[in-house]
């Protein structure tokens, strides 16, 4: 059985950096273990309302192939029989932009897409919460996709979000790898996109710098900044941005 999960997302592509993300909030726990899909030069997708992890697993293997997002998500939606309980959203790495909002979602639902962006959400407070995402992002074009992405989460929170109140929240960035840029996540938690942002904050300066130096496809060593192992050598609320716990 698929879970009923009412969220607002945003999934976005970079056009300077080619990196893909998606940004998501809801009223349920771990949002980011089941909304979120990322693929490095392919797209960003993000599963909703009636979740079907298959949809966006099958559009990133259609887009993969060379079909487009939109294209790809039309084709996934059609195969499936509980397609009227669905949304989705889907960004390619061309920056070809698409969203789903089945006619059985939970009110108010909407999307708003355009180049390099999708924006989808389901049982919000209204319109407003994706209007506000979509000024975010695209008013924000000069910062990196991460930062994007959470400025349009933390407007569309502003704005309303879930009507039912606040759980969880994740942020999933890809660069160039298999592996994350970035992925992080708020589970359980009364201001979960607060608490991202936090999260987010500290994890700029402390794990991005971690993560440069971690192996990359053709140069398997791997290697860290000696700034950065001195960093890490010291306890957490002593390094830039402090967080976590002194022994």
């Amino acid at each position: 059985m698929s879970l009923h999960l009412t969220t607002f997302s945003i999934v976005g592509r970079c056009p300077r950096s080619g990196m893909l993300g998606v940004a998501v909030s809801t009223a349920l726990p771990a949002v980011g273990a089941i909304c979120p899909y990322v693929k490095a030069g392919v797209g960003a997708v993000s599963t909703q309302s009636w979740v079907n992890p298959y949809l966006a697993i099958e559009a990133l293997h259609l887009m993969e192939q060379g079909t487009p997002g939109p294209e790809a998500l039309n084709r996934v939606m059609a195969d499936d029989d509980g397609a009227a309980l669905r949304q989705a959203g889907v960004v390619d790495a061309q920056g070809r932009s698409a969203s789903w909002s089945g006619e059985s979602c939970t009110p108010w639902y909407g999307h708003i897409t355009e180049a390099d962006f999708a924006i989808q959400g389901n049982m919000l407070v209204g319109e407003a919460t994706l209007t506000a995402m979509a000024k975010a992002f695209q008013g924000n074009a000069a910062e990196d996709l991460a930062e994007r992405l959470l400025l349009a989460l933390e407007a569309g929170n502003t704005a309303g979000g879930d009507k039912r109140g606040k759980q969880s929240a994740a942020l999933r960035v890809h660069y160039t790898e298999d592996y994350p840029w970035l992925d992080l996540r708020v589970d359980e938690h009364p201001q979960p996109v607060i608490e991202l942002r936090r999260i987010a904050t500290i994890a700029r300066l402390q794990l991005l710098p971690f993560v440069e130096g971690m192996p990359k496809r053709g140069k398997p060593a791997g290697g860290l900044l000696d700034s950065v192992s001195e960093m890490l050598l010291n306890p957490p609320p002593e390094r830039p941005g402090g967080g976590g716990s002194a022994p």
